[in-house]
């Protein structure tokens, strides 16, 4: 009788017993001041957990062992621990923190005051401000390139992509792009960055080195009228070749192929999605949906929403550990 060699039947065994990676979300809760924790093999929320005034922007540390939230009118940074759940300090923001961003080294964030039209750097590690940079009036997404180079901050008001080198903190370049610019994302290549502009309908990709626009993309929604449909959230796979945009009262869900620019499908899912997340493995992609007060589970294979979850008043922001 044949017999598997022992180092084979070890790694049978070590295959075996190794357990499957279980991802955990977070939801920020607008209205509600409050963060849902989501286990994703159950699918169901585990703890809602009471925090500041008007929690949006929400990430995680780079170790993934904190978590990061902006609580807009209390005007500073919570920082939560991951596993109990409970408040560890609170970090300065400026006044209305909407979105930040993270460098890649998880030594600072970039945060979005919309209130004074700044930019402020807080140095993590102690606690401090490190920079306020000047940009344009109402600033909200922020988007940083994967080498950690250039920040991305987009200005509502004035409808511009402002890029600024983190090395100095100021701004060499503003790209015009359309109105009401809420996000912005970068590919993983860090070659293009891609903007939403909430008003304008549209999202415009940025080649990086030239700062030109080199696509803009629209979306046409049978039935609906092109006002309603708004580009926010954008999430982009791993891999670089689907993007995702939520399309805020249209209550879909754009995926995009990201070598054509052609949009592949609209995803229904509940009321006025915001914002988008993906494991990390990139088998599903979540949505917040601000008046449902749900979030929407989408499989990225089949691009079929699967699941909807009940969370708090106001879903806004998300982010998967």
């Amino acid at each position: 009788m044949n017999r598997l060699p022992a180092c084979v039947l070890a790694l049978m065994g070590l295959v075996t017993t190794t357990p499957a990676l279980a991802y955990t979300a977070y939801v920020s809760n607008e209205k509600g001041n409050t963060i849902s924790v989501i286990d994703l093999t159950t699918m169901e929320v585990t703890a809602t957990v009471p925090v500041g005034e008007r929690p949006r922007g929400i990430t995680l540390s780079a170790d993934q062992k904190q978590i990061y939230i902006c609580t807009s009118d209390a005007d500073h940074i919570e920082v939560f621990d991951a596993d109990s759940l409970s408040l560890i300090r609170t970090l300065p923001s400026g006044p209305d923190p909407e979105l930040f961003a993270l460098a890649p080294a998880g030594d600072l964030l970039y945060v979005a005051n919309e209130d004074n039209n700044m930019v402020t750097v807080v140095d993590v590690g102690p606690g401090a401000v490190a920079a306020e940079i000047p940009v344009g009036t109402e600033p909200e997404g922020m988007g940083v390139s994967p080498d950690g180079k250039w920040l991305v901050s987009t200005s509502e008001t004035t409808s511009m992509a402002h890029f600024i080198d983190t090395a100095s903190f100021e701004v060499t370049d503003s790209v015009l792009v359309d109105a009401r610019p809420r996000y912005a994302a970068f590919t993983p290549d860090g070659k293009h960055v891609w903007v939403s502009s909430e008003i304008g309908g549209t999202v415009s990709v940025i080649d990086v080195a030239t700062r030109q626009i080199v696509q803009k993309i629209t979306f046409e929604v049978q039935g609906l009228r092109k006002e309603s449909i708004q580009p926010v959230g954008i999430a982009i796979t791993p891999d670089g070749k689907t993007a995702f945009v939520a399309l805020g009262p249209a209550n879909r869900v754009a995926a995009i192929d990201v070598a054509s620019f052609a949009v592949k499908e609209y995803l229904l899912v509940g009321q006025r999605v915001w914002q988008l997340a993906l494991t990390p493995d990139s088998k599903f992609l979540l949505s917040t949906n601000g008046e449902s007060n749900d979030i929407s589970v989408i499989d990225v294979e089949s691009l079929k929403v699967i699941k909807s979850i009940a969370v708090g008043e106001l879903p806004w922001g998300v982010v998967i550990r």
